[in-house]
């Protein structure tokens, strides 16, 4: 993916990677280290997506790079090896939200041509 700053309007940006929607999405409604992130990512994929740990934590790099997540403070204990936390940032959820916009277009067009039926995936 491209960096924000170059675009205006989301519309005119190139789709975002459906791995970076997966973890924007589960960071949406709370902090999670990167298994959370795993795990949330798999059972909502129903298993259709798996984020193994090297892929995971690299794109992290980018979207931390990106400024779309933050690192945070753990709220266990401070010890060696704690997970690290991450949290979408205000970027980051205005990017999520237009990458679902855009793809519930598609989602409302294949409704508009009966190949889906409403209500249902």
């Amino acid at each position: 993916m491209l960096s924000i700053g170059i675009y205006t309007d989301r519309d005119t940006m190139p789709p975002m990677s459906p791995i970076w929607f997966q973890i924007l999405l589960a960071l949406a409604d709370s902090d999670r280290h990167g298994l959370g992130i795993m795990q949330e990512v798999l059972e909502r994929t129903q298993g259709a997506m798996r984020l193994w740990p090297g892929m995971l934590y690299r794109n992290l790099q980018k979207l931390e790079a990106e400024r779309l997540i933050e690192e945070v403070e753990s709220t266990g204990s401070p010890m060696a090896g704690s997970p690290r936390f991450y949290r979408l940032t205000a970027a980051g959820r205005r990017e999520c939200t237009a990458e679902a916009r855009r793809l519930a277009t598609f989602v409302d067009a294949a409704r508009a041509k009966h190949l889906l039926k409403k209500g249902r995936p």
